[in-house]
């Protein structure tokens, strides 16, 4: 059975950019006859907040998305959001330390802030770690835990990775791309690049489709998957929603969220049928229900060009 998800961070209001992943996550697994998991990355509980939640949901609703397991559903595979799996993270985290997979990084607490923040791939990082703690021997580590507690990092293995993309094919990464990264912070608080890798594999998750700001950080997480002896699922990154400016859909570029659109009058036939025409799915911008595009989906149709979005496009897709 293929198994899908939509993983929203409800630290800002679900925005087109976000549907149009929604969208074809949920076609993927809906053409294969699969089962479509949503669960809520609130593993940052400093910028979650309960009340954008509850709009995802609704904007999800509205738009004619479901979902067999996640809130509201229920489902074998709970709790569904990030803030209640915190025991699990642990479990696995103890596995990594048997296996000799992390160690203990003793670097600035300003580099380490953003770490479990919604992801946006290597590039939002910055420089990829040098390995500075890595080969710290041990009297050396007990020395720097007398005036600073440690994060822990994964420690890369030095082969490259190598994956089929199912919208931009195949991918090829150097060792060590992307630098060992953080599991847990030192304040305690689980990355996202652990948390995503554990509720995939527990969830049963076979199909990934995200955005493509995050293909780049994907040579990462078949390696936890292959330290733990679980199954890596496939990967499919789709092209983002860029503002006139050219960078990724932000607070800058205005209210774009799905509740504002709704508020203002929006259709979601309209936002529907125009997703799946710049997404290659139809040819023309009509109005359509996610449901119509499902028998005639496949990831081959989908552009791999981003899309950017003005604001003659938003008007379009209000009531005259």
């Amino acid at each position: 059975m293929r198994r899908g998800r939509f993983a929203p961070t409800p630290s800002g209001d679900m925005h087109l950019g976000n549907a149009k992943i929604a969208l074809l996550s949920w076609l993927q697994i809906r053409a294969a006859g699969g089962q479509f998991i949503l669960r809520i990355e609130d593993i940052d509980i400093q910028r979650s907040r309960p009340e954008i939640t509850e709009r995802i949901i609704a904007d999800l609703k509205w738009l004619g998305l479901d979902w067999d397991e996640g809130p509201e559903a229920g489902g074998a595979y709970g709790p569904y959001w990030q803030s209640e799996r915190l025991e699990l993270y642990h479990e696995v985290l103890v596995k990594l330390q048997a296996k000799h997979c992390l160690y203990p990084c003793y670097c600035s607490r300003a580099e380490l802030l953003a770490v479990a923040g919604a992801p946006h791939g290597l590039a939002s990082e910055g420089v990829a770690y040098a390995g500075t703690c890595r080969f710290l021997s041990e009297a050396e580590r007990i020395e720097k835990a007398k005036s600073k507690t440690p994060s822990l990092r994964f420690a890369l293995g030095e082969h490259a990775t190598s994956f089929e993309d199912g919208i931009f094919g195949p991918q090829s990464f150097p060792p060590g791309s992307g630098g060992d990264f953080i599991v847990r912070r030192a304040d305690g608080m689980y990355s996202y690049q652990l948390a995503v890798t554990i509720d995939d594999s527990l969830m049963g998750i076979t199909d990934v489709l995200r955005g493509a700001d995050l293909l780049d950080s994907t040579p990462r997480q078949p390696q936890p998957f292959q330290a733990l002896e679980l199954t890596t699922p496939t990967f499919a990154h789709a092209p983002l929603l860029l503002g006139e400016d050219g960078h990724r859909l932000a607070k800058r570029h205005g209210d774009l969220s799905i509740s504002a659109l709704r508020t203002a009058g929006a259709r979601p036939e309209a936002i529907i049928g125009w997703i799946a025409y710049i997404c290659g799915l139809n040819s023309k911008p009509e109005p359509a229900q996610a449901s119509e595009l499902i028998s005639s989906f496949s990831l081959q149709q989908v552009s791999r060009q981003p899309f950017i979005l003005t604001q003659q496009i938003i008007r379009q897709l209000l009531p005259s």
